[in-house]
């Protein structure tokens, strides 16, 4: 078996290359604003975001694209349950206007899928354009007894198994299984520690 590497470089005819690593803390301010450009203000009211909302992405799989240092592409996977089958939902994808013909959306997914399937994971799920999507192997053959929270069109909620039967039997609601984000810190309590001596 192949080891999974932990970035991907992709070179370009006429431009300079861009790597694939885990996304940062950094990387948030720009993520957003790539979303915001790619779905625009309503974004938080798709079907999807629905079980992303209140979530942090399962581990190890968010993941950024980064050209000349800057991060011009996004992509994050989130634990759910597929009708009582444990799942992942792919999403947002979201790529720089000015990089969509790099090849950096397709390498995002090809990275993801990769590291979802070497994490043990069965499936992954998606709402998304079949023609687009249809090239990762995503399909509908596995998600007609499948919903999602909301109203949606039922020709675009897609999956693909990574390990083959994983959505059999698959039936009813995708709900959200991930974890919920830490409690965030005080910021009384951080400058308390920060003022406190260190101890050896």
């Amino acid at each position: 078996m192949t080891a999974l590497r932990k970035t991907q470089i992709a070179l370009t005819h006429d431009a300079a290359p861009f790597v694939i690593r885990g996304e940062r803390a950094s990387d948030v301010a720009a993520r957003e604003a790539l979303l915001d450009a790619g779905f625009g203000d309503n974004r938080h009211l798709r079907p999807c975001q629905r079980l992303r909302d209140g979530r942090v992405p399962a581990q190890g799989l968010a993941f950024s694209a980064v050209r000349e240092r800057r991060v011009v592409g996004t992509v994050r996977l989130w634990h759910v349950s597929a009708g009582g089958v444990p799942a992942l939902v792919l999403g947002p994808l979201a790529v720089d206007p000015s990089c969509r013909k790099l090849g950096i959306g397709a390498a995002l997914i090809h990275h993801a899928l990769a590291a979802a399937k070497a994490r043990g994971h069965g499936a992954v799920v998606l709402l998304g354009d079949a023609p687009y999507y249809g090239r990762f192997g995503f399909s509908d053959l596995k998600t007609g007894e499948l919903s999602l929270p909301g109203a949606f069109e039922r020709d675009r909620l897609l999956a693909l198994e990574l390990r083959e039967g994983a959505l059999d039997g698959a039936w009813g609601m995708i709900v959200p299984t991930g974890k919920a984000p830490p409690p965030a810190k005080s910021q009384a309590g951080a400058k308390l520690r920060n003022l406190a001596p260190n101890v050896a």
